[in-house]
């Protein structure tokens, strides 16, 4: 999950300012979208035999590798000191609430149905950037996430097919820390880089999770090694191809196909655990995704209006 945490802002700001439509990058999200979604069904594998703070700081170890290698084969070590400490802590301390509840909730929901509450998470996103970063969210924004949020309430509604009460507080939660991982990564994306945002995460996710899982840690089975080096690599793919997306398409274009989640994550239940969807919680969902497809519309409209009108300001 959380794949646009740790996506560097000027990124994302120049795949507003670009503007063109490309295939390569279209095709580069709908990739990083597929291995994230596989990397968490591995997740949710790990989750029925391993505690969920044993299976967060696997998933942190996993990756590390990955992305500490290139570094080092391109001698850009330099590139991890990081300049603000204490909020990479905070921003870490929340990864690492986000990463147990949201493997809590995968012990027990199915994949698409965590990911229909997960994927409310740019709505809160849009919300609380109002409040912290003063941002201005316009009145057709503010009604589109309150329709998300209601299609939140409808898949978290007590019926026998459904989620759990505390699976869907888990879930709930762990989408309300991933927006404030996101809202921190901008703070944090005016000072350091993006390869300090990433591997000062990882390392003290793992530190973290690693010294409260140490007194109930299960050994990890010989044939979970190969699983997690697979986890690890897709997490990987998944953040290499997401970064190529928005350097080739606009944001516009490419972070709707995030939403694309919530049907890999109705392919994996079915082909892996023989598991589908009821009819309410795909109403949720619909509610949700277009309330965000809306909410992502509007603000890379207003990108746009403000890129042009600094371009015309320069002129």
């Amino acid at each position: 999950a959380q794949p646009m945490a740790a996506l560097p802002a000027s990124l994302v700001a120049a795949s507003l300012l670009e503007g063109k439509i490309s295939a390569r990058g279209v095709l580069a999200m709908f990739i990083a979208v597929a291995a994230f979604s596989l990397m968490d069904a591995l997740l949710k594998v790990f989750a029925a035999y391993y505690p969920p703070m044993q299976v967060t700081a696997m998933r942190a170890g996993a990756s590390l590798p990955f992305v500490f290698l290139p570094l080092i084969w391109a001698g850009r070590l330099s590139d991890l000191r990081p300049s603000r400490l204490g909020f990479h802590l905070l921003r870490a301390l929340l990864g690492v609430v986000m990463l147990i509840t949201f493997v809590y909730a995968l012990r027990s929901a199915s994949l698409a149905s965590v990911y229909s509450v997960y994927m409310a998470a740019p709505l809160l996103v849009a919300a609380l950037a109002a409040w912290w970063l003063a941002e201005k969210v316009d009145a057709g924004r503010w009604l589109a996430i309150v329709v998300g949020f209601v299609g939140v309430l409808i898949i978290l509604q007590p019926r026998p097919d459904g989620m759990s009460l505390w699976t869907g507080v888990a879930a709930a939660v762990s989408a309300l820390c991933y927006a404030f991982v996101v809202l921190t990564a901008r703070v944090l994306a005016r000072t350091e880089t993006s390869s300090s945002m990433v591997c000062t995460y990882l390392v003290v996710v793992l530190l973290i999770a690693g010294a409260f899982a140490a007194s109930g840690w299960v050994a990890i089975r010989s044939s979970d090694w190969g699983l997690l080096v697979v986890a690890g690599g897709l997490g990987w793919v998944g953040q290499h191809y997401i970064t190529e997306a928005f350097r080739h398409s606009p944001a516009a274009v490419v972070a709707p196909i995030e939403y694309t989640a919530i049907l890999w994550g109705i392919l994996i239940d079915w082909a892996v655990w023989t598991v589908l969807p009821n009819g309410t919680m795909l109403w949720g969902a619909g509610l949700v995704i277009a309330a965000g497809v809306y909410v992502a519309w509007r603000e890379n409209r207003s990108h746009g209006t403000l890129a042009t009108q600094a371009e015309a300001d320069q002129r």
